[in-house]
């Protein structure tokens, strides 16, 4: 195998990430003791295990999703815990990107476009890998481990075996109760899964059946404290971004100033596409939403849920906000959901369409768009998800870490992050706003997250796994 330093395949084929390199003893500022001490003594174990390997990560896009989010973070920490981690994207065609959504949706018990996946999806598939495989074979060396992210990667660990290297695959989708759709998406994948040294997942139901016990783990996502879009906001701060994306008109007279993750200053200066009548006004009671423009976010059902079931009894706004769809590569279904929601809102009577607000943000600077959810997220009255599928759903968390009510589906990982009726509300139906009087469970929905969800966890969790799969 040849030394990682080689340039490795085609400039197309795979592309490499830039990480930051963030200290984990800033979060000596948030944890309890007893996490510090453990947080410590895994750093000390991954810094003399993994001396001199890389740990690769490979995804296929590094911007929009929580996946990209979650990698951006961990990986920064990682390196500042002593650990050579690096990340990679694939390049790969529209025709790809076609069957991976399929595959996605499928996994999530969905017919998604209702193409098939078949040989001539299977040949798309891995015709469009097999260059990245190449590329990313010559930057490897021999004692190296490579963490491949979601469908789209998984056809990559065969190759990756065969010449002898350490492969996880992590698999960021699941349902806890899979229709014969998931089992024949599951049938698709199962022969590049297998040839993986182990196969993580989001939660324990959420594993395919038939996979060996012994070689799976479950490994919960998690959010960064200090991260454009979860670092402490006071309210005139949160405002004035509000104002300055022009999400809000009449903000505080303040500057719409965020940290950036290597700790310069900076400050909001890109407008938000906004799809409404007049301006959401500062201070103004709004229920929020923050996804991707993705069918099994639901957005549909959030905005019919609130003109049906929440606007009749009150004054309360709905916003709804997502990225700019040009700016997420790996989903070609965005820019169609979206218009279908604007249709939907057009629809809507005025009264009631008047007070619903769709907020598209811009991607150019993904800690910019960070630092606008941060500020939507705080100023909320309720932060809800109304997915139908959801493999973890970290807005939840990041809404919980703020000490936000939250209310939200009853299905998937949002299930292990809310505990019903302590730290927020999982629903099964749209209620009336009478539901969201929920800012009593707030406060320990915060700690919720400090215990179980933020980055030193998922990081702890990442390094018995590499322990276990590959010794020094």
């Amino acid at each position: 195998m040849s030394a990682r330093s080689g340039a490795g395949g085609s400039a197309h084929a795979l592309s490499s990430v830039a990480i930051l390199q963030l200290p984990l003893e800033r979060y000596a500022a948030v944890l309890h003791e007893d996490q510090l001490e453990e947080l410590r003594a895994g750093v000390a174990r991954a810094q003399s295990a993994f001396n001199g390997r890389v740990v690769w990560n490979i995804s296929s896009t590094a911007h929009g999703g929580g996946v990209a989010e979650m990698l951006t973070t961990l990986l920064a920490y990682a390196r500042g815990a002593g650990v050579d981690a690096r990340w990679q994207v694939i390049g790969a065609t529209p025709e790809f990107f076609t069957v991976t959504k399929r595959i996605h949706n499928r996994l999530h018990g969905f017919p998604g476009d209702g193409g098939a996946l078949g040989d001539a999806e299977r040949a798309i598939y891995e015709h469009a890998l097999a260059a990245s495989g190449e590329a990313l074979g010559d930057l490897i060396g021999d004692e190296d481990i490579v963490i491949l992210h979601d469908p789209q990667t998984a056809g990559l660990a065969p190759a990756l075996k065969a010449r002898g290297v350490h492969v996880i695959w992590r698999c960021h989708v699941g349902v806890d109760d899979p229709n014969a759709l998931v089992r024949d998406t599951w049938s698709f994948l199962e022969r590049y899964v297998r040839d993986a040294n182990a196969a993580v997942f989001s939660r324990a139901t959420f594993v395919w059946s038939g996979l060996d016990a012994a070689h799976v783990a479950v490994i919960t996502p998690s959010l960064d404290a200090f991260d454009p879009k979860n670092q402490s906001l006071d309210h005139a701060v949160a405002s004035a971004i509000l104002g300055a994306a022009g999400i809000c008109s009449g903000a505080a007279d303040a500057p719409a100033a965020f940290v950036r993750r290597d700790g310069s200053a900076a400050v909001v200066a890109r407008r938000a596409s906004m799809v409404q009548d007049d301006p959401l006004r500062a201070g103004t009671p709004y229920v929020l939403q923050v996804s991707r423009w993705d069918t099994l976010k639901d957005h549909a059902g959030v905005v019919s849920g609130f003109a049906e079931h929440i606007a009749p009894h009150s004054d309360v706004h709905l916003v709804c906000a997502g990225p700019d769809v040009d700016g997420v590569s790996d989903d070609p279904e965005g820019a169609s959901v979206l218009r279908e929601l604007v249709a939907l809102r057009d629809g809507l009577p005025p009264a009631i369409r008047s007070r619903v607000h769709l907020a598209v943000l811009p991607m150019d600077d993904p800690q910019e768009n960070g630092a606008m959810v941060n500020a939507l997220q705080r100023a909320a009255s309720v932060v809800v998800q109304k997915s139908i599928a959801e493999g973890f759903g970290l807005t939840v968390a990041e809404a919980m870490w703020k000490a936000r009510p939250v209310a939200a589906s009853r299905i998937g990982g949002i299930q292990d992050q809310i505990e019903d009726g302590r730290n927020g509300l999982l629903l099964d139906e749209p209620r009336d706003l009478a539901t969201f009087g929920i800012a009593e469970l707030a406060r320990a929905a915060r700690e919720r997250v400090r215990g179980r969800f933020l980055v030193p966890r998922s990081l702890l969790d990442y390094i018995r796994l590499l322990e276990a799969v590959a010794p020094s």
